[in-house]
């Protein structure tokens, strides 16, 4: 059997308001992986989700308030990285933990121009 894992992660625009998502990854995380994330994240937690090519949330808020407002900002929080449940495997498969690990750590700087709120 295939262990995997589960990236949770936010998004939390300036009113408080809040989208969640995950991602399923194959493969079990480590400590050096949660570490990873940790040194790697803007103050150990926020990223950019387009620089890492997972699912940007913000889409459900802006059904929510009819598109973009000065609210919105470029960052995502991670929240969790943990072994996948039962109920977690019915996810698609984003890729590896491998694989994530090694993009997050091959990001020098968050770039926010990949954000469609880079300028507001």
């Amino acid at each position: 059997m295939v262990d995997f894992s589960v990236f949770e992660y936010c998004y939390c625009d300036a009113s408080n308001y809040k989208v969640w998502g995950s991602i399923l990854l194959e493969g079990l995380a480590s400590d050096s992986d949660h570490d990873a994330i940790a040194k790697h994240f803007d103050a150990g937690e926020f990223f950019i989700a387009e620089q890492l090519g997972i699912p940007a949330l913000y889409a459900d808020l802006w059904e929510l308030s009819g598109g973009t407002s000065v609210d919105d900002h470029v960052w995502h929080t991670s929240t969790e990285l943990r072994a996948a449940t039962a109920d977690d495997i019915m996810l698609r498969v984003f890729g590896t933990v491998e694989n994530f690990i090694s993009n997050i750590k091959a990001i020098k700087s968050w770039n926010h121009t990949l954000s469609p709120h880079w300028n507001i």
